[in-house]
């Protein structure tokens, strides 16, 4: 019996609309780059220290003297969040009119009871800046970027839901509306804890937006274009978008100007409503058949294609509806040994993955050299990522190319402690190698999991590892938040992580050129659970029908 893709194969791979839904797709993820990474700057830490009242009537020398100096990063720096007893001060100033003749060590200290002055030369205001969100309060920068997070965290658990109950395009565009809405009022939060809660509603925005893209870009273009789709068309724009960034950062040095502007662009995409369709593969499994219907001629006129008469024949809207309304629960995703190992291994993989990504993304202040500069590298650096990740789909082992990309992504992190301080632009080379080895794996990721698992329990595998993904990013801004502490501790951190990440994918089975499973029993066996049974029937591949095709794939399972 066809399947969706046999019956609209008459439409074409690469067809003049495939072309244009390719581009308009790929258009609409572009804000996610910007949106997603704005808290770089938005929430970055400007030199500060502890504020001196100006009625004290202190000289500027002994204004200068009031602040302790320490040792911070192996340099003798001044504190950041103590000060020299006021009151003591004052007193010592009518005494000792220069500083300098009296030993300052010995005096009591304070924290900064009048505030903090905060340093211009790079920022006008951060909400660092304006809420305070230093020494004791430090906690709440990271914090508000672990909110985002926790909103990306949610929107993957009812993303896929809402899609498939009202459909991929009207989520796409609904959830899009709520990342720009709550991105602009965001920008005019009254305090930190609104400002929270407004970052929680865009992040659950921003994913709900990109995954309905993704499912939506996959059901309306061709097979040969998915990969492609996949990695370039989904994440190169993301990645331009990141670029943008810091160049709009650059010339709007105050965050809530920043915010509105980025948010506003979002407004620009709402008239790709009128040109990208619904998913003519939900509408079908909805019932929704003349709908789906005129989307396919609409496109065949397009293509300038005369399409059949019959599109669809009863029994095969009857076996595609009847495919859509299996039902399978987590439980099935550890049912057997070899399933089970399955999920942990990608389970750990995409959570170590996603928060070396964004402990790297998020690292930008911490790099040596300008921020704006480092910004725009990271986004940069992903497009050949994206690339190499395309190219290794269409010609490499899917488990090596993966475990590769893992592995530069995380030796190179362990180079960087070592590095002689007059050579530090060279740490920051390794990072930017780091962030290449680390998306390139990203991008591979989606697509090798996704042909790990059956059929019957696909989305929900990828979903299950997507959470899984979350929870990395959550606590990736505590991750690179350590660096305050100690300068190469997240490094070292993330590197041993990644290379552990590494050897866990070799376990997992190759999928390049193997039939995709129907039924969990169709699975390809890891080499700890390899089954051995010589009843080729219980590997037989339905789809696509014959013993002896059965024979040949279950050969090369034994040869990995």
């Amino acid at each position: 019996m066809r399947d969706y893709d046999e019956i609209t194969a008459f439409l074409g791979e690469w067809g003049p609309y495939q072309k244009a839904i390719f581009f308009l797709l790929s258009l609409s993820i572009f804000p996610n780059g910007f949106c997603g990474m704005s808290i770089v700057f938005v929430a970055d830490i400007p030199e500060h220290r502890c504020l001196i009242p100006g009625n004290l009537n202190l000289s500027e020398a002994w204004i200068n003297r009031t602040i302790p100096l320490q040792l911070e990063k192996g340099k003798l720096q001044h504190s950041k969040c103590r000060r020299y007893r006021l009151d003591v001060i004052v007193n010592l100033s009518q005494t000792f009119p220069d500083p300098d003749s009296f030993n300052m060590s010995e005096l009591e200290q304070e924290p900064c009871l009048d505030g903090w002055e905060y340093s211009k030369d790079q920022y006008i205001s951060t909400i660092v800046s304006e809420w305070d969100l230093v020494c004791d309060n430090e906690w709440k920068g990271p914090f508000a970027m672990s909110v985002f997070f926790v909103g990306v965290l949610s929107g993957s658990f009812i993303s896929g839901q809402l899609s498939d109950r009202f459909g991929r395009k009207i989520v796409m565009f609904g959830t899009m509306a709520i990342q720009t809405g709550f991105s602009v009022l965001q920008a005019f939060s009254p305090n930190w804890e609104i400002f929270c809660i407004l970052n929680f509603l865009v992040g659950l925005g921003q994913i709900s937006n990109l995954v309905a893209a993704f499912v939506l870009g996959s059901e309306l273009l061709g097979k040969s274009i998915r990969v492609t789709f996949s990695t370039v068309g989904a994440f190169i724009p993301y990645a331009i978008g990141y670029m943008l960034l810091p160049l709009v950062a650059y010339f709007i040095r105050s965050w809530w100007i920043l915010l509105s502007i980025l948010s506003l662009s979002g407004v620009l995409y709402f008239p790709l409503w009128w040109f990208i369709p619904e998913s003519p593969r939900w509408l079908l499994i909805k019932g929704r058949v003349q709908e789906a219907e005129a989307i396919l001629r609409h496109i065949a006129k397009k293509n300038h294609i005369t399409p059949p008469e019959v599109l669809f024949n009863d029994i095969e809207l009857q076996d595609m509806k009847a495919k859509s309304e299996q039902s399978h629960s987590i439980i099935h995703l550890f049912k057997t040994d070899n399933i089970r190992a399955i999920t942990i291994i990608n389970f750990l993989v995409w959570m170590i993955l996603t928060a070396e990504y964004f402990s790297l993304s998020l690292n930008t202040p911490n790099l040596h050299g300008d921020d704006y500069l480092n910004c725009f590298f990271a986004g940069a650096i992903e497009v050949p990522a994206y690339v190499a990740a395309w190219l290794f789909l269409q010609r490499f082992s899917r488990r090596f190319s993966l475990s590769g990309s893992l592995l530069l992504g995380g030796v190179v992190l362990f180079f960087i402690q070592p590095i002689p301080s007059n050579l530090l632009v060279l740490s920051t080379i390794l990072v930017m190698i780091g962030k290449l080895g680390t998306t390139t794996a990203f991008a591979i990721v989606y697509v090798y999991t996704a042909e790990l698992y059956p059929t019957v329990v696909r989305n929900m595998g990828v979903g299950v590892s997507s959470m899984a993904s979350r929870l990395g990013s959550i606590i990736s801004p505590y991750i690179f938040h350590l660096g305050f502490y100690y300068e190469f501790l997240p490094y070292i951190l993330m590197g041993s992580l990644t290379v552990f990440s590494a050897f866990l994918v070799l376990f997992l089975p190759e999928t390049l050129n193997i039939p995709l499973p129907e039924t969990i029993d169709q699975m390809q066996k890891m080499k700890r659970f390899k089954c051995r049974s010589t009843d080729k029937n219980h590997y037989r591949f339905y789809k696509n029908g014959t013993a002896g095709e059965a024979s040949m794939v279950i050969s090369k399972m034994e040869e990995i």
